[in-house]
């Protein structure tokens, strides 16, 4: 039999865009870990997803919200490809208490999770020659997505020296008349962020200067620690038209139930009127749903999670973001400028001369898993080369334990003159 010539073989984006994700980078540094050879367990502190910690488990009624709309059986159906109204309804109304206008139900897109929500965002604004603005360092699901889409991709710079405030002079700098948004993550992923509302406001009047959009990525909204208050993007949506994305994910410690939502907080009208809300709810026809339980239990969650909870929460996430710096400060070669103020990360730079044979971030991520069974995130995922990123949403004790690894890590690595 002779040889068949097959029509369809490997598609080699898909395994370039792939190697961006998150999901990827750690699988890759988990199967460099030697768990054996080190007699010592893995600490994980490579991701936002505090669940498995007992002090971070999420709230008997987040629970029992889900089991009752379960057994309600009214959430067995089909769903809208924009959300079950009512769900959407209420978090319509969760996200006016911080704004000075109310949402309404249709202002509100539900989404599966925030990977799915910046998939769709980016779907909506890919018109032919268009471009977008991303932040320096940047959560890589934004730059893996764009590799699928039409849309040309500029970077500016957040300062580290500024609290890792946005480059607004850099922002002005690459944008032009094909520019169709910028992307602000506040809280910050990956830096522990919170830009002030002075900043936000900045942040706002350049885009209308521009004529540019707002892309919100608010999935650690409210979970700040520090002295500034979270203020959401939407307050300014009357300087600038703002699109937020947000989740149930972090604030309720529900990562995997994959719940998110896109909001458009514009009251003046203006995504109304250019067909950007139209083309969202069109997109969302064709794209998966969150699963309807889950959206079935949502006004139950949002109504009746009391204010205890996220309190604690962020008191866990204070107390360990403050040992984190403080303990980083006694490990030489590497150094933390920013004490993380919200979210649930800190962000670290190396310095790669001063290792003995240590190249570069993602070759100690690497070292560091395969001799200390512990994982972080390398920062060059980020576009920032030469740092780390550190989850501190752990138990104290396993903080304890990972500064101590990476301390022993770093000395044994540390050049000798």
């Amino acid at each position: 039999m002779e040889k068949q010539e097959w029509g369809f073989k490997e598609n080699h984006v898909v395994h370039a865009t792939a190697a961006l994700t998150m999901r990827s980078i750690l699988e890759a540094l988990m199967a460099n870990m030697d768990e054996i050879g080190t007699g010592k367990s893995m600490i994980h502190l490579g991701h936002g997803d505090p669940s498995a910690y007992p002090s971070f488990r999420t709230s008997t009624i987040v629970e029992d919200a889900l089991v009752e709309a379960t057994r309600s059986a009214r959430f067995n159906c089909y769903a809208p490809g924009v959300g079950i109204a009512t769900a959407r309804s209420a978090i319509a109304e969760y996200l006016s208490r911080d704004l000075p206008y109310k949402l309404a139900c249709n202002d509100v897109f539900l989404t599966v999770g925030a990977d799915h929500a910046i998939e769709v965002l980016l779907t909506v604004l890919a018109l032919p020659g268009a471009n977008i603005l991303f932040p320096r360092p940047n959560y890589p699901t934004y730059e893996a997505e764009a590799r699928f889409s039409p849309l040309k991709v500029r970077h500016y710079d957040l300062l580290p020296e500024k609290g890792w405030e946005v480059d607004l002079a850099g922002v002005k700098a690459l944008a032009n008349d094909k520019t169709v948004a910028i992307v602000l993550i506040n809280p910050g992923n990956p830096c522990g962020n919170v830009f002030t509302f002075k900043h936000l406001k900045k942040i706002a009047e350049t885009a209308r200067k521009l004529g540019i959009l707002v892309i919100a990525d608010e999935v650690y909204a409210h979970q700040v620690f520090g002295e500034k208050p979270f203020i959401p993007m939407g307050v300014f949506g009357d300087i600038a038209p703002v699109i937020t994305l947000g989740t149930l994910s972090k604030r309720w410690i529900v990562p995997g139930w994959r719940l998110g939502w896109i909001a458009i907080t514009d009251p003046i009208g203006i995504l109304q009127q250019t067909g950007i809300a139209g083309s969202l709810t069109s997109c969302l026809t064709i794209t998966a749903d969150p699963p309807t339980v889950i959206q079935g239990a949502v006004p139950h969650i949002i109504e009746n999670t009391p204010d205890s909870f996220f309190l604690n929460i962020n008191k866990l996430l204070k107390e360990a973001a403050d040992m984190v710096y403080k303990r980083l400060k006694e490990i030489p070669l590497v150094s933390c400028p920013y004490k993380p103020e919200g979210s649930m990360f800190a962000m670290v730079k190396l310095n790669p001369s001063d290792f003995d044979d240590i190249a570069d971030d993602t070759d100690f991520c690497m070292k560091l898993a395969r001799e200390e069974s512990m994982i972080l995130f390398p920062g060059d995922a980020f576009g920032l080369k030469n740092w780390v990123r550190v989850s501190f949403a752990a138990d104290q004790k396993v903080l304890e334990d990972a500064i101590g690894r990476m301390k022993a890590f770093c000395l044994r690595h540390a050049k000798h003159y």
